[in-house]
Parts: structure tokens; sequence; C-alpha cells
């Protein structure tokens, strides 16, 4: 038997790819000139470490046919959920108390949050396409998934990670929804879940200490200027950023809020800082590119024959779109800010590494339906061959 070569790599998602990864550390660089004075360099060449190693992994990942993932997944769970434990006990801490990065050498440090997001990914997919049929149940199909997701969102919610926990949750939600669960279930549950969800909010609202950095986050969202200096101080100075740059903007590394009024302008907030030197307009044109860039990976999935390979390239996708949306939604004061970073763009070594290996699993995928003609017609007729045999013997 002829061994079957590989397709092609999905060229346009590859070039919007680094497009997108190119302007993010353009913008790492204008964002962070004044994080150290002495050395305005020194954000953008630990982010292009982090894009170094996470294009050579992207490149390995996309010469790994995608279906090996699945037999890696077991230990790849293990060592991530071992990461998630420790994370309590010798994580790094940050602001408010949060611990979700452990300390590695030379000063850097990791995020197995980022990790956990592709394990749960790879595993979703992984279980919708072995139980099939069996899946629209709900005990032996929708259970066993959901009570392993919300183990990891428990682990993550220890650190305390809300915008991460979010994000597993709503592109689990897709994958589900995508891999053929009964929608009844997901409804019902859907429901159940949201009612659970704002009585624990309104609980914690209720007894928390009103100084608490939750309950500010909630307030400032409802009117930032109601505590200018305070609970409100990243929103404000967000919101100018963006008034300061108009239609047309100041000009690139041209920007006022960056100089130590926004704190994490390289990071969360990088996209207040690109509407404030682009403009409108730019950042406009800005997010069109990045809408083209999910929509092609989604296409991408889409195009994939084999389920798990879908299931595999929406999770991806879903994790990315997700994750954009939680962010620019809070730099722009259109939802609650969470805390989380702009994909490709933001400054953040683990979130750049995973990114990068996921659409390189994006890219493996597109391998697939990009044989050579003959090939695909080959594949397609030994498919057709199989089906018939299976109908054939009545399943």
């Amino acid at each position: 038997m002829t061994p079957q070569r590989r397709g092609t790599p999905d060229f346009f998602l590859l070039f919007l790819t680094f497009s997108l990864v190119c302007f993010g550390l353009a913008f790492v660089f204008s964002a962070g000139m004044a994080f150290r004075k002495d050395d305005p360099w020194f954000l953008v060449f630990r982010q292009g470490l982090a894009v170094g190693l996470g294009t050579v992994a992207m490149f390995f990942c996309m010469n790994v046919d995608y279906r090996k993932f699945k037999k890696w997944l077991l230990p790849f769970f293990v060592v991530v959920v071992i990461l998630l434990l420790l994370v309590p006990l010798i994580g790094a801490g940050a602001d408010k108390g949060a611990r979700s990065w452990i300390k590695i050498a030379g000063g850097f440090t990791l995020q197995p949050t980022e990790f956990a997001k592709l394990a749960v990914i790879i595993y979703l997919a992984s279980i919708i396409t072995k139980k099939g049929e069996k899946f629209q149940e709900f005990k032996r199909g929708l259970v066993p998934p959901l009570l392993v997701i919300g183990f990891i969102s428990m682990l993550i919610m220890m650190q305390p990670d809300f915008g991460s926990t979010m994000i597993i949750l709503l592109a689990s939600a897709i994958i589900i929804v995508v891999g053929g669960a009964n929608m009844r279930h997901v409804l019902y549950l859907g429901g159940a879940g949201l009612v659970f969800i704002v009585m624990v909010v309104s609980f914690y609202v209720l007894t928390a200490d009103p100084g608490n950095y939750k309950i500010a986050r909630l307030t400032a969202y409802l009117n930032p200027f109601s505590d200018e200096r305070g609970s409100g101080y990243h929103l404000v100075h967000s919101l100018f950023a963006f008034g300061h740059g108009g239609w047309t903007g100041a000009g690139f590394g041209q920007s006022i809020q960056k100089l130590h009024y926004l704190p994490e302008a390289h990071n969360d907030f990088i996209f207040a800082i690109i509407g404030e030197e682009l403009g409108f307009i730019g950042a406009t044109l800005f997010l069109l590119v990045y809408l083209a860039f999910l929509l092609r990976g989604l296409v991408v999935a889409l195009r994939c024959q084999d389920p798990f390979g879908t299931l595999v390239g929406v999770g991806i996708v879903s994790m990315m779109g997700v994750q954009a949306f939680i962010n620019l939604g809070g730099v722009t004061n259109t939802i609650p800010m969470t805390g989380v970073t702009l994909p490709l763009i933001s400054y953040g070594g683990t979130s750049m590494l995973t990114t990068l290996i996921g659409i390189g699993m994006l890219l493996s995928i597109s391998r697939e339906y990009n044989k050579p003609e003959q090939e695909v017609r080959r594949s397609t007729s030994v498919t057709h061959r199989s089906a018939a045999g299976y109908f054939t013997r009545g399943g």
C-alpha cells in the first residue's frame, strides 16, 4: 500500500497568523517603551523569545498528523492537572493575591492555565468522537465530560482566575453543541448553570467586603467615573486612550496613556494603546484582520472530513475568539473586566506559545483536505467503499 502524502498547509491562515504576530510585537514595543526607562526593548525581546519558541512549536505541530494528539492526550492531561494543583502551593503571587504562574529559570514564568485550555479542547474532541451517537445520552454521554470540565475549572478558580474559567466553559459549550449533544440537555444544563451563577454572584456581592477587588470591578463597569482614582482607574484611562486617538490616531509610539497612566498597557489593555495610536480607523482595520483570521480558522476546521479534526479546530478557534471578545469587551467597557490577554497581540509568553501551538494544529488539520487531488479521490473512494460495507452489514 502506497503511503499517502500530506497536503500543503493553509497559507492564508499562516499569513494572517504572522501578520498579527508582527503587529502584536510592534505594539508590545510601543506600549512597553516606558515599562523600563533604561531598556525600552526589554518586553519586546522577551516576547520575541516566546514568538520564536512558539513558531518552532507551531511548525512542529503543523508537520505532525493531528490524529496523534489524541494518543498524546493522557500524559499531556496528567501533566496539566499536576501543574494546576501546584499553582496554589508554589505559584507566583500577583496583584490582589491571585496565583496563576509558576516561576522557572531566568525570571521567566509558566502559566499552566493556558495549557489547560488546549488539554480540554483535545479531550472533548476525543471523547465526543469516541462516544459517537451515545454522546446524545445524558448520563453516559454528556455527564462524564462535564465532570472533567468542572474539575479543571475548579482547579483554575482556586488561583483564582475567573477569566480563564469563562474561556474554558464557553469554548467547551461550543464544542459540545457542535459535537452533536442533545440540545434539550444543553438548554436545561445551560439554564440551570445560569441560575446557579446568578445565585453565587448575588451571594458573593451581598456578603463580600465592599472593598473586595471583584466587587470593585463590577461597580467600575457600571460607572467607572464614579471612582476615577480607585476601582475605575483602569477603565477611565482606557477610555481616555480611545478618546485621544480619535478617528486617525496620535501616531505610532505617541500614546500618552502608556506613560504609566494605564497599568498593563502592554498586556490586558494593549487594544487601548492600538486605539490611541491608530485611531478608530486603524483599530477597525485591525479588528477586521483579526476577524478574517478567526473566520479562516473556522473554515479550516469545517472543511475537515474527520469529526475529531473538526472539533479540535472549532475548539481552538472558539478559545481564541472567546478570549479576544472578553479582552476587547473589558477594555472598551462593553462587559466587566476580567483580565485576560488578547491572543497573538498582548505580551505574555505562555499565551503566545499555546496560541501558536493551537494554530499549528489547525494548519495540520488543513493539510488533510489539501492533499493532491488524486489521493483525495482515492481516499474518498476507500471511505465510500467502507461506508457501503458498513451499511450492507447493517451497521
